[in-house]
């Protein structure tokens, strides 16, 4: 992923992209409103396959995310519930 599809992610509205692999264009994937958590970075780019599907189970790294579930992030890593978490004094959201 670079910063072609992180502009068209927060065009989208999407709050953030989990990648399970490197990103290119850290730069400006940092200046973008858009949370970004990624093995690394490399400077070349992607084969293009343009295949894509909506609304699939994902699994990696003994990790698995259902549509619907939440991923919760910051500077450390990221977390996947099946719901909202209630946040101390946040409204779960």
């Amino acid at each position: 992923m670079g910063d072609n599809l992180g502009a068209l992610a927060a065009a989208n509205g999407w709050a953030g992209v989990v990648v399970f692999g490197c990103v290119r264009d850290a730069e400006l994937l940092r200046g973008m409103p858009l949370g970004v958590k990624a093995l690394g970075t490399h400077p070349v780019k992607s084969d293009r396959l343009l295949v894509g599907a909506p609304g699939l189970e994902v699994s990696f790294a003994g990790l698995r995310v259902r549509p619907g579930d939440f991923v919760y992030a910051d500077a450390d890593g990221f977390v996947v519930a099946p719901g909202a978490l209630e946040m101390p004094g946040g409204d779960g959201a």
